[in-house]
């Protein structure tokens, strides 16, 4: 009864300073963080966790006992002990990763849970852990005191051994133990060193949106994505209506005609700009539209009605920056230039028009028209096939195009010098004529062209490099435990950290170098530095090249499976599958003459 109040007393003890301790940190951290958070809400919010967390008091507490009881030696009860309270840390971890969605910037909650859950129990184990070095005297007083059973047994056996012969203690137990020991630690070390690739994530989606946000500067300024559409021709007309006191009275609408044939040829002429450490596409293009108009009018509308000296023709175009040139239009012989402004914004909300002569001798009559345009812009050159056939034809030196929208290309060639790409639309895939009547016209759901971006996969890349972080770590871990186990060489669990950094930090050089250079030779440095790295740490601590040269040969080839699985994209499951398959047999293979328990039978199993 006196040892388990001693131990509530401890437990206590240690719980009242990870209080402090979290509560300590939490306010720091708002305060060099988030400067608008006030201090008493940290007070109270570390209060509320507090009282949240009297079920670890309960549980330390019995622990403390039960260790103290079935445990010999120091080192075996403190990590016991450091062991039982990461394992209380975890409930909590995915408690508290439901609420770290913002902390921590993730999209995609699902896929990120588990280490926002990781990082929050991971947080609170080293708050705990703080509190046990504050109140490590305590604790080792606790645990080198013998208990008063004990220490009757002992007496006892120091009776007996005057009577009995000293026969040896047998030490499979303290073996097994150890063992098992030791890998429990090594297991709770890989699941530690999850939390920092978290931030690792983050900090490639911070400078992927940095890129981002200097590619939008600089379009912003030069122009932006161009959506172009027409030309067509705006025709008011006026019918006679009743208002809400049954008069007649006259209201103008229109109607918008679309040409009968559509033709557009282009090239576009890419250019980069550097900006900072990143390079920002943009384009100029020159484009020759041409085709015909067959001014008719509906039935329905009266010819008398229609107010042809009003005729404008119109032409939408997404940002007036990207007008290099005076846009001009020659119809039906004459040259027109055109000015911002749309007479309606049934199709286009920017736009130029410019008024054109017609008569009612041009009813049923097909006009020509041509128009040169060199706009330039940025990512996307779209088209909207507002004619009854349309085609569209574009040129490029830019060799990495992506064409989207609506349509795809019917013919298209990709080469290392550039793109060539045509799109051909008839009356049979629209479905609207060449006449509209004042109704809104989506533009957007029938636009198509391509995207003019610079291939800047090298986030992406390194995000999913990172995915596999588990399995970099854990095998790597795991290798080193077998080979202590082997050699009987053992690591410190703070050589284990440090590996674990070392193969978290290849992902921030893989991030540097690949802003620099190509990805794959950033892979090949960052991959080739860890490598050697870890290789000589492990020549330095088993004094063997041999072995050395085993942890070289194991993480080439992992880093070679990785950087296959990042650059496949169909097939990564299955290979990924077949390779984590093979790996798991591997290391089953290695690890079968491991005599796990010390047995006398076992068979002994030479250093590697």
């Amino acid at each position: 009864m006196n040892n388990g109040l001693k131990a509530f007393k401890l437990a206590a003890l240690i719980w009242i300073m990870t209080s402090i301790v979290f509560g300590a940190g939490w306010l720091l951290y708002s305060i060099f963080f988030y400067s608008g958070m006030d201090a008493w809400i940290c007070i109270l919010a570390t209060f509320c966790a507090s009282i949240f967390s009297l079920p670890v008091l309960l549980m330390l507490s019995i622990a403390m006992v039960v260790i103290q009881k079935y445990c010999n030696q120091l080192i075996h009860k403190i990590g016991w002990l450091l062991l039982t309270s990461f394992l209380c840390t975890i409930p909590y971890g995915l408690i508290c990763g439901n609420f770290l969605t913002d902390l921590f910037l993730q999209s995609n909650f699902e896929q990120r849970y588990l280490l926002r859950s990781l990082s929050a129990a991971g947080i609170l184990f080293v708050c705990a852990g703080i509190a046990m070095l504050i109140t490590s005297k305590n604790l080792l007083q606790f645990f080198t005191t013998i208990p008063g059973n004990i220490y009757q047994s002992l007496q006892t056996k120091q009776t007996m051994e005057t009577t009995q012969p000293d026969y040896p203690m047998p030490e499979e137990k303290s073996h097994s133990n150890r063992t098992l020991f030791k890998g429990i630690i090594t297991g709770v070390l890989i699941l530690l060193m999850m939390i920092p690739t978290v931030f690792v994530s983050n900090l490639v989606t911070e400078r992927e949106q940095r890129q981002a946000e200097v590619v939008k500067e600089v379009s912003s300024k030069w122009a932006s994505q161009q959506l172009i559409g027409g030309p067509y021709i705006y025709i008011p007309y006026t019918v006679i209506e009743t208002d809400a006191d049954k008069k007649p009275v006259a209201v103008t609408k229109h109607i918008l005609l679309l040409p009968e044939t559509l033709d557009i040829t282009g090239t576009i002429s890419p250019e980069i700009r550097p900006r900072s450490i990143y390079k920002v596409l943009l384009y100029k293009t020159s484009l020759e539209s041409k085709g015909k108009f067959l001014i008719h009018i509906p039935k329905e509308i009266n010819e008398a009605s229609i107010q042809l000296q009003d005729a404008k023709i119109c032409f939408g175009i997404t940002d007036f920056k990207g007008i290099e040139e005076r846009l001009a239009v020659n119809f039906n012989g004459t040259n027109y230039e055109l000015a911002p402004g749309l007479p309606a914004n049934d199709i286009d909300k920017n736009g130029l028009s410019v008024p054109v002569s017609l008569t009612t001798a041009d009813i049923g009559k097909s006009l020509e028209f041509s128009m040169p345009l060199k706009i330039k812009g940025s990512e996307q050159l779209h088209f909207v096939p507002l004619a009854g056939n349309s085609s569209f034809a574009l040129q490029s030196t830019w060799n990495s195009p992506s064409f989207d929208g609506n349509n795809l290309p019917g013919d298209r060639t990709v080469t290392p010098n550039g793109f060539s790409a045509k799109w051909t639309i008839n009356k049979a895939n629209l479905p609207f004529g060449t006449i509209l009547q004042a109704s809104e016209f989506n533009k957007e759901g029938f636009a198509f062209g391509v995207s003019m971006l610079q291939p800047a996969d090298q986030y992406a890349k390194t995000m999913r490099s990172v995915k596999y972080a588990i399995l970099f770590i854990g095998l790597t871990f795991s290798l080193f435990f077998i080979v202590e186990v082997m050699q009987k060489k053992p690591l410190h669990p703070v050589q284990y950290v440090l590996v674990g950094l070392a193969l978290v930090i290849f992902y921030t050089l893989l991030l540097s170098l690949s802003e620099f250079i190509l990805f794959d030779q950033a892979y090949a440095v960052a991959s080739l530095a860890t490598i050697l790295l870890i290789t000589l740490y492990s020549k330095s601590h088993f004094n063997s090249w041999k072995t050395a040269a085993l942890f070289g040969a194991v993480l080439s080839g992992l880093y070679g499976f990785i950087f296959i699985l990042i650059r496949l994209e169909d097939t990564a499951l299955l290979v990924g599958s077949i390779g984590l398959f093979l790996v798991l047999a591997l290391v089953m293979y290695g690890s079968r003459k491991i005599n796990w328990y010390n047995s006398p039978g076992g068979k002994k199993l030479a250093s590697a």
